[in-house]
């Protein structure tokens, strides 16, 4: 008689210590998800600074060229990722400031500049200089069209 008390008292132990543990999971995972940077979905960034920082930001996504003439293919990729993510948030503000009628060409401008620029990224992991280059030229073409029409 006293094994199954002990069972059943175990049973009650082990239920209790898993609700607590659950119960510090979830509200832990509450912390986190309020910690999550979403600048992209709602910027903190006025269509003045947006304006005012996409010159600087494109020249710099623009400057990676002598990193790629060097073949130093990892700087490369943290310099392109760094400016184009700040570029990136200058334009998805301006965009998101135009017309509604504007919107739609000045999107699939967006989307081929920096889809451009995630083939470079791949194809500098890779080393490939003739796709890099390659790539580094749509980047510009596409990035002086979006300018331009911005």
């Amino acid at each position: 008689m006293s094994e199954k008390k002990l069972v059943y008292k175990n049973r009650r132990v082990g239920i209790l210590v898993i609700t607590t543990m659950a119960a510090s999971f979830s509200s832990s995972l509450n912390n986190i998800a309020c910690g999550l940077d979403l600048r992209m979905v709602a910027p903190d960034q006025t269509i003045e600074e947006a304006k005012n920082g996409i010159q600087n930001h494109a020249k710099g996504l623009l400057q990676v060229k002598d990193l790629i003439e060097l073949k130093a293919w990892r700087e490369a990729q943290k310099e392109l990722r760094k400016s184009s993510s700040l570029l990136k948030q200058d334009i998805y503000t301006i965009i998101q400031a135009k017309p509604g009628n504007e919107r739609q060409n000045l999107r699939k401008l967006y989307f081929n500049l920096f889809n451009s620029v995630s083939k470079l990224d791949y194809a500098a992991r890779d080393e490939d200089e003739s796709k890099v280059l390659q790539c580094y030229d749509k980047i510009v073409l596409a990035l002086n069209e979006i300018l331009s029409e911005l």
